[in-house]
This record gives structure tokens, sequence and C-alpha cells, in this order.
């Protein structure tokens, strides 16, 4: 049984869907109006994850994720670059999704753009009026907060010690605050202002306010109730209290059935921002760093808790991908040259640990998606198989068990979009140092620049020595692999290399 951290409740709750064997998922998408951030990427690779595991679980997953592509944000971007609102929306929607498939994240099912579903968000307004939960004031339109008895359930908020938000002033000079029957109130619907993009309404001319667009876009394609609705822990207080109000007030029903937040990221343990100088966008950061270590680097937290990112955790995250990657090549070189053999395995420990494995991986990510835990879980099972093949030629016999661990090992680091059967760049050498390269260079005579090619040079230099018995230069290549932390085994296949750093 799946349990997850229900933020209503704000406890750990049984994840019981609403129709057997299906998962309506909606996470809050972008406001278009620049590059995001890693902070942005990490809570969108957290859900992708857990939308990988809930398919990997064998649930028929329908995930849902909109553009706000009309915004106060997007409007003073373009007023500052002297173009059309919708000009600076489509060039970083565009942007949003190139650097979503970089980062390996899956398109959503469905993404609705707010531009394009005005009129299913003025039908949810018009409900709210005919309700009594909201009302026109000068063509804007508030949603009632005191109509809503359960309104600060989902932040934990007492109503009585809110503050109402920023003071707004329209271009007539005549305060938001002015007309609203409560501080609290908050806007459904804003009257249109000189030389914003505007739609016609029943209270004539404006655009939508923040909060009704994802009521109305997840209404509309996964229907009421739903069950998971996601994003980041900086959402859950006003955004999503506010649209949890609005669509329950609608309905009269239950709006998700779990509200899931995932943690913040911070820049060497201080928060990120422009002015302290440590903001990253995710563009930049894949442009210097493989998405497979940045997704290792951001699934070795609970996507709940905090997450601090640094160019040494990279580092270190690079590294361990490494090592199981460098683990499911070793296999596959022993996959390729099993021999008819007596079998040095202990076949039945291994197909055990196996079994095991996968199952340890499942109750760590059933426990509120814990990717932490269920990465150790296959560290644990990457050392247990490098302990039972490490530096031994298999037998033929050997095949079907090894080949089951690996495919186990490349199974489950799947479930994190993460492909190991394709070194990382960061590893696509095994993680060679630049050294070899000048080695290759002195010893082969090698011109080129490749890491890799270096060691094949290498070897190939080693076999031609040692086959006209030149054992100085033959033990000139050993000494100095061996000196970079290389290991050599000679095997009836020929010379086997491994990188051990």
């Amino acid at each position: 049984m799946i349990r997850l951290y229900n933020t209503k409740t704000r406890t750990k709750v049984d994840f019981e869907t609403l129709e057997r064997g299906k998962v309506g998922m909606y996470v809050c998408g972008p406001t278009v109006y620049n590059y995001i951030h890693i902070g942005n990427a990490r809570t969108f690779i957290s859900f992708d994850v857990i939308r990988r595991y809930l398919m990997w679980r064998g649930f028929d997953v329908t995930f849902v994720q909109n553009v706000t592509d009309v915004d106060d944000k997007i409007i003073g971007k373009s007023l500052e670059e002297g173009r059309s609102a919708a000009e600076v929306a489509a060039e970083y929607t565009e942007a949003f999704i190139e650097d979503m498939r970089a980062a390996g994240v899956l398109d959503p099912d469905i993404r609705p753009k707010a531009t394009e579903e005005i009129p299913a968000m003025i039908e949810l307004i018009q409900e709210l009026i005919d309700g009594g939960h909201a009302y026109d004031a000068d063509g804007d339109v508030y949603f009632n907060v005191r109509s809503f008895p359960a309104y600060g359930e989902l932040s934990g908020r007492n109503v009585d010690e809110m503050e109402s938000g920023h003071r707004e002033l329209r271009a007539d000079g005549k305060g938001v605050e002015d007309r609203k029957r409560d501080p609290l109130d908050f806007a459904l619907w804003k009257a249109a202002k000189p030389g914003e993009p505007a739609w016609e309404s029943p209270w004539g001319m404006g655009r939508p306010g923040w909060h009704i667009e994802c009521s109305a876009m997840s209404r509309k394609y996964l229907g009421l109730p739903f069950d998971i609705h996601g994003g980041g822990a900086d959402l859950v207080f006003p955004h999503h209290e506010n649209e949890r109000a609005q669509s329950e007030a609608a309905c009269g029903c239950t709006f998700a059935n779990y509200w899931m937040h995932g943690g913040m990221l911070q820049i060497n343990s201080e928060k990120m921002s422009k002015s302290l100088g440590n903001f990253k966008l995710l563009r930049d950061v894949l442009k210097v760093t493989d998405p497979k270590v940045l997704r290792f680097l951001m699934l070795q937290t609970h996507y709940r808790s905090p997450l601090d990112f640094s160019d040494e955790r990279l580092a270190e995250a690079g590294a361990a991908l490494c090592r199981i990657e460098n683990a499911v090549k070793n296999l596959d070189w022993q996959l390729q040259n099993a021999q008819d053999i007596p079998s040095p395995l202990d076949t039945r420990e291994l197909m055990k640990r196996t079994k095991e494995a996968k199952l340890a991986f499942i109750l760590a990510m059933d426990d509120d998606f814990n990717t932490c835990k269920a990465l150790g879980e296959v560290f644990d099972f990457v050392a247990a198989v490098n302990a039972q093949t490490a530096d031994r030629t298999i037998s033929l016999s050997d095949v079907p068990p090894v080949r089951d661990a690996r495919g186990v090992i490349v199974e489950l680091m799947g479930v994190f979009g993460i492909d190991v059967e394709a070194a990382s760049a960061s590893c696509a050498a095994g993680g060679y140092p630049p050294e070899v390269v000048g080695l290759a260079a002195d010893i082969a005579g090698y011109e080129g620049a490749d890491a890799a090619e270096a060691v094949d040079a290498l070897l190939a230099a080693r076999a031609d020595a040692r086959a006209a018995k030149d054992w100085s230069r033959a033990d000139a290549v050993r000494d100095g692999l061996c000196g970079l932390g290389f290991v050599i085994e000679d095997t009836p296949q020929g010379a086997r290399v491994t990188y051990e750093g």
C-alpha cells in the first residue's frame, strides 16, 4: 500500500484512488515570463519521479500541468521589452518545454494554457457569483473568503489572524482594497487596464486572476474531485488555499483528495535569490552538468525536505552515479565473456538478493516516495552484486541470474528517469581522470584528447609490447594506469580495465 504525506491533514495516509487503477494528477506549471530556475526544476523533477513510480506500479496516470501565460509578471516583462505579452509568453513557454525535456521530465498528458481556457474560467466565476461566494466590484470580481468556512484548513491558518495582500491601484487611482468587502478577499477577474490583454466577460473586458486558472483547468480535464494536486511548498498559501476555497465553494464537493508539496531548494545552505548572486537558471546548470547527475542529486533528498544545491554535491552525485553505471558496464562485460567453466558464484544468494532488492525499493518508494532510501537500496544491491562478480569470469550457467541482477539495477534507476545503460557525460569514460590522455601520449603516441580512447590506446600498446616481449614498455603501461587508479585484469579474452579512482 502506497502511503503519502497529505499537506491538508499534515499526516501520512494510505493512498486510495477514486477509480481503481487510475490516478488523476494536477501539478501547477510555470508562469512563463522568464527561464525557469533550478528551484522550479526541483519541484517538476520530484513530481516527474512520483508520476513515473505510479506508472511503474501499474497505475494509469493522467497528468495535467498548466502554463500560466497571462499574468502581471508577463505583462511587466512585455512592457520592459517593448513587445506583446503573447510574444513573451510564447517564447518562455517554448523554453520551458525545452528545459523540461532536457532535464528528462516527461511531457504532461495535457498541458492547457490559461489564455485558451478563458471560457471555463468565466463559467466558474459565474457559478461562484450565483452561489453567493463572489461579487462584482466595478468590473473586478472577488471571492468572498468568509463565505467559505473551511478557508485556511489547507495551510493551517486562522482566517481571523490573516492579513490581506498588497495594495493595488487601478488606472483611475482607486485602490483595490477600497472596493473589497473584506481585505482578505482575492481577485477572480481583473478589469482591463490600458495596453493589457483582455477578454470579454459578463463583468466587462478583463482577464482572469491567477488562482482561478488552475481551478478551472483541473476541473475541466480531471473532473472533481481528483486524486493528487501538487506543487512547491511556496504555493500552499495563498495559491492552493485559494484554489481549494473557490473550487469547493462552487462544486460543494472535495477539490483534490491529496495535496502534495515539494520542499524548497537552497544554494550552499542559503536561500536562492538574485540579490545574493546565487540565482541559477536550469538551462545554465545543464550547460555544465549532465541532466542525469542533476536528477540524481535531487533524488538524494526526500522531496518534502529542503535540498541544498552546491557544486560539491553535484560532483558527489556524479561520482555516485558513475559507480552504478560502471557496475552495469562491468556486468555487461561479464555477460559477454562468460565461459564454459564451473560457476564461481553463489547463484542462489544472487537470485535471493535480486528479489529482495526490488521489494526493498518498492517498500521505500511506497513510504511517501522516499527516493533517498530507495537509492540506498539500489546502492546496497550494487555492492552485493559487485561482491559476487567483481574480478571474476562467470560461467555460462551464471548468465541468467547475472542478467536478471543487471536488469533490476537498470529497471529501478529507470523509475527515477535515469538511464544507467548509457553512461552519463561525467562517466562516459568511466569517470577516467584527464591525466590518462597525457600518459597515452607519452607511452602510446596517442594524439587525441578523449580519455576513453586514451585508455584503449594504452591497452593496445601494452598488448603489442607483451607480444613483442617488450616487458619494460608493458610494465610502464600497467604501472602508469595503476598509478592513476586503474585496475588491469588479464583474462583469456584480453585485458580488462576498471577505474576505481
